[in-house]
């Protein structure tokens, strides 16, 4: 009604103004005023006919532009938007939904859209389509796209026209958000799933949130928990004192380790191992702390009741036979689930018998209190000496990563026993003979493996008494090879026949070369190349690493001054370097950073790479050359991980830049497997601590993609190259 009254007024306004105009022309009296009336009212008509005309070009000319302005908005929209029938298929898009589908507007229209749906998601949008037409209002879900391959995940919001014929779909790619909520998940799986009890608190002490672990260890479910003082746990054993130390290191460092007393809700005390660190916001002010504990209450009643039995050998101090049975099957238990060997030395004093007999049982026993302190000078801490019976001693060694520890320490044992016994005011002689078995080499159970180590120390006694014998002969010939090798190795250096090798590291997201890995490799006279794990133990016990690694060293900085000259000016070289470097006072890292010096160079341009056992030693030696390193500005790189023991604590504790994922998870690494999912968990973990991840034997381009989505950020392997000289290296950039 309201229309036709504005049409009814419109029309009385043309009238008007048609009038008007004539009103202005003068009347023809010659004319029948009926006629002039007629003619009249044709002029009026004619002016109303022109002025609409002029109002419908105008209203015309006014839509196209509204039109024009409308499809500017559509195609410029910062957001997709497409134009779907009610079959789905795609009637118009804007710019954002070209780059959205990755494919020209002209080549989309007439397509149905779930063609680029992900299959499993296609159900989905066809249950959205029908609800969008069926339904009023606004209609919503998130999908997969695989358009050209690629996966996207992506929001739509769709509403139907009024005849239901077509609708309107905005479309958002959210995929950086469903990356972020699979991190965020993956993170809190990690949190949620570890075996060590964690606890955060803020500024003021309160708890603010924990894991299962510590409820599974205090006692107290988390809404019991949060929101309590720190002190929660305290058990009152330890005084003031302990803590105003506790957190003096706190506020210095950020960080504390240690052992503590806690009490439990049901009021059981417990004795726990705590390593707090501190987060800090941007402006450097602690916002949280993160302890993490675990009990290790049975550990030290285990030992307790160890040191209550009558399992010591009251003459030496020493495990008992009783004793030492228990240990070395702990020792085999451990070996077989770690895959790693144990050797067993079975070591009888020659002619001892003799001494008994003529200088009588007090001076007996008076040699084997002497021998017993002798020998355990040789031995690490690891290892068992134990005294089973008259003079006869064993020793158990495990946790070997290589075998030529052993005769190590059995040349060792053979040399002290070389020096004379002052006993009774006589000067005795007295040798050892020493036989070795290997688990699992030799015998897989403990009653064979104590037979083969008896026979092989018969076997010593058989050959001359005062030396070791292998069980196997292949043992036997292999120890002579060794010998001769380490004859070799000491002039290898001097003779040019050690060179350094580079293997790549590889940028994932790029594909770009900023960094290597440096490799020692010996080009034997006689032998060909020889492998570092041959030679590398060897120059460790013999104390050749020094200068081999300074050597190396010397190399590797000439190398990296010279690519980051004429390929990229932030070129890293890695360097491994062993622990028997870091355990050796004449070892000069000042060397090395006055090198750097001279050459002009930066400490960033070397990184050091460690292994995880080197992180377990908690000797001030280490600590202190890995923070010199971190001082003068070198990264360092943890390699290998996974394959040790290393906790998150000990990656906090010395600033670990790189950690690198051991071959053994990607050579096997396929989607959806138990490697990818540690893998991830790695990455996750290592980038939530801050560190880079850098996977080690990536062969295949499927490794390299897997790993790439995982985020991983770099990669090393025959994919990409194998170790090679620093001339074919340069070709590689």
């Amino acid at each position: 009604m309201k229309n036709w009254n504005n049409a009814i007024s419109n029309k009385r306004a043309l009238r008007q103004c048609a009038e008007q105009k004539l009103i202005k022309e003068e009347p023809d009296k010659s004319v029948d005023p009926k006629q002039h009336r007629l003619l009249h009212e044709l002029q009026v008509h004619q002016i109303e006919l022109e002025m609409q005309n002029e109002a419908l070009q105008e209203a015309r000319a006014s839509a196209e532009h509204a039109l024009e302005r409308y499809a500017e908005l559509f195609d410029f929209a910062p957001i997709a938007y497409f134009t779907l029938g009610n079959d789905g298929s795609i009637q118009q898009t804007n710019f954002n939904g070209e780059r959205l589908l990755g494919a020209a507007r002209s080549s989309l229209v007439g397509r149905y859209f779930a063609n680029v749906v992900a299959s499993e998601h296609r159900p989905v949008f066809n249950r959205f389509i029908e609800n969008v037409f069926f339904n009023p209002g606004a209609q919503r879900c998130e999908i997969v796209l695989e358009p050209s391959g690629k996966r996207r995940w992506v929001s739509i919001e769709a509403i139907a026209d009024a005849a239901r014929n077509t609708c309107l779909a905005a479309m958002v790619d959210i995929s950086e958000r469903k990356q972020s909520e699979q991190e965020l998940q993956l993170a809190a799986t990690v949190y949620l799933a570890i075996e060590e009890a964690i606890m955060v608190a803020d500024t003021d002490n309160r708890i603010v949130a924990i894991n299962p672990a510590f409820s599974k260890l205090s006692g107290y479910a988390a809404e019991e928990a949060i929101g309590q003082n720190t002190s929660l746990l305290k058990s009152g054993r330890q005084d003031a004192a302990f803590f105003q130390n506790m957190w003096k290191q706190l506020n210095n460092t950020g960080q504390w380790q240690g052992e503590i007393w806690n009490r439990r809700k049901n009021g059981e005390e417990f004795l726990a191992r705590l390593s707090i660190s501190t987060v800090y916001n941007e402006n450097g002010q602690a916002i949280r702390r993160v302890a993490m504990s675990s009990d290790i209450t049975e550990q030290r009643r285990a030992e307790e009741i160890i040191n209550r039995q009558a399992n010591i050998d009251p003459l030496t101090g020493l495990p008992n036979r009783r004793l030492f049975l228990d240990r070395l099957q702990r020792a085999i238990n451990k070996s077989h689930r770690a895959h790693q060997k144990l050797a067993l030395m079975f070591l009888d004093l020659d002619h001892f018998k003799d001494i008994n007999d003529t200088l009588g049982h007090n001076v007996g026993d008076r040699l084997l209190q002497e021998t017993t302190q002798r020998l355990l000078g040789y031995i690490r801490e690891t290892d068992t000496l134990a005294r089973p019976g008259g003079d006869e001693f064993t020793l158990i060694m495990g946790e070997l990563n290589d075998l030529n520890s052993i005769e190590r320490v059995a040349q060792a044992l053979l040399r002290t026993m070389m020096t004379p016994f002052q006993l009774k005011d006589e000067c005795c002689y007295v040798s050892v003979s020493i036989g070795i078995a290997l688990y699992p080499d030799d015998a897989e159970t403990m009653e064979e493996l104590l037979k083969k180590a008896d026979q092989a120390m018969y076997a010593a006694k058989k050959l001359g008494r005062g030396r070791f014998c292998y069980f196997t002969p292949a043992m036997q010939a292999g120890a002579e090879s060794r010998l001769r090798l380490t004859n070799d190795l000491r002039h290898a250096l001097a003779d040019k026949q050690l060179w350094v090798a580079y293997q790549p590291i590889v940028e994932l997201a790029t594909g770009e070369i900023r960094k290597a890995e440096a490799l020692v490799r010996w080009q034997h006279p006689s032998r060909g190349l020889i492998e570092p794990a041959e030679f590398i133990p060897i120059a460790e016990e013999t104390g050749l690493i020094n200068e081999i690694g300074a050597w190396v060293f010397h190399q590797v900085a000439d190398q990296v001054s010279n690519w980051r000259i004429n390929h990229h000016d932030q070129f890293q070289i890695s360097i491994n370097k062993s622990p028997a470097q870091f355990h050796n006072n004449s070892d000069k890292m000042t060397d090395w950073f006055e090198h750097l010096q001279r050459l002009g160079l930066p400490g960033g341009c070397i990184a050091v790479e460690i292994t995880e056992g080197l992180l377990l030693d908690g000797s001030t030696v280490v600590s202190e050359k890995l923070l010199a390193f971190k001082k003068a500005g070198m990264q360092t790189s943890l390699d290998d991980f996974g394959t040790g023991y290393s906790s998150l604590s000990y990656l906090k504790k010395y600033h670990i830049d790189f950690l690198k994922i051991d071959q053994a998870f990607v050579s096997n690494l396929t989607a959806n497997s138990t490697d990818m999912s540690l893998c991830q968990a790695i990455i996750m973990m290592a980038h939530i601590l801050g560190m880079k991840v850098i996977a080690e034997g990536v062969e295949t381009e499927e490794q390299r993609d897997l790993l790439l989505n995982a985020g991983c950020d770099y990669g090393q392997g025959f994919l990409f190259s194998e170790a090679v000289t620093a001339e074919a290296f340069e070709k590689l950039f």
